[in-house]
């Protein structure tokens, strides 16, 4: 009769409290732990940016291939986009926030020199598609 009592008192649908102590204990460790690594994704970032703009920007002003420059300083700070876009996603896990991590990576995929037009092609089809579908079917206005 004992072992019925009990059943009654915890309920078919609640969790045993070690597994809440876990879940609630567990989560903060798991959401601190995200936090800090998109900080430590953030700084990355900005220092990246920095030696972009101090080290590449002055390329451009020289007489020797500006083009070769400029879409180095482009993948860059497409790569600076990444890493921030990456940081608001471990930081708040909006959907949105991972399909511009995306729109980011193909956009520097296109940017490439190496790219054959097949990869060209699938690469602003699939842009295309992800502006689409983050204009019409994600929440929020687009930005």
């Amino acid at each position: 009769m004992s072992d019925r009592k009990n059943q009654d008192e915890v309920g078919i649908g609640e969790e045993p409290p070690i597994e809440r102590v876990l879940n609630k204990y567990g989560g903060n460790l798991i959401h601190l732990f995200l936090t800090l690594l998109a900080f430590v994704i953030l700084a990355a970032a900005a220092v990246a940016a920095y030696e972009t703009v101090v080290r590449e920007f002055p390329k451009l002003w020289q007489p020797t291939d500006e083009y070769k420059a400029l879409q180095h300083i482009i993948e860059n700070l497409l790569l600076v986009a990444i890493a921030a876009e990456l940081g608001l996603l471990l930081l708040f896990h909006r959907t949105s926030a991972a399909v511009e991590v995306i729109i980011f990576v193909i956009a520097r995929k296109i940017v490439s020199p190496d790219i054959t037009a097949v990869e060209l092609l699938l690469s602003v089809a699939a842009l295309v598609g992800l502006l689409i579908a983050r204009f019409y079917f994600l929440p929020g206005k687009p930005k």
